[in-house]
């Protein structure tokens, strides 16, 4: 049986969640150490999500979605 040809997506799901994380971070005027001290993270942590070096938990993302002021699915789609 054939298998069927995988799609690479064009983005990896790391690289949406730093380009989301970034562009409503600077959306809504927030340094990275002002969503950091928000969300209770180190600001280096979120220098590095935004660069892709590291990885966040679900539980993460649900405290950065808080802060931003949206949908924890809002940090996971491909940016418009």
């Amino acid at each position: 049986m054939p298998s069927k040809p995988s799609k690479k997506p064009s983005q990896s799901a790391r690289q949406r969640v730093a380009a989301n994380i970034r562009r409503l971070r600077k959306g809504e005027g927030l340094s990275q150490e002002e969503l950091a001290d928000a969300a209770e993270f180190h600001r280096t942590y979120i220098s590095q999500l935004e660069r892709c070096v590291t990885n966040i938990s679900i539980d993460g993302l649900e405290r950065l979605a808080e802060v931003l002021g949206v949908d924890i699915l809002d940090l996971l789609q491909p940016s418009a």
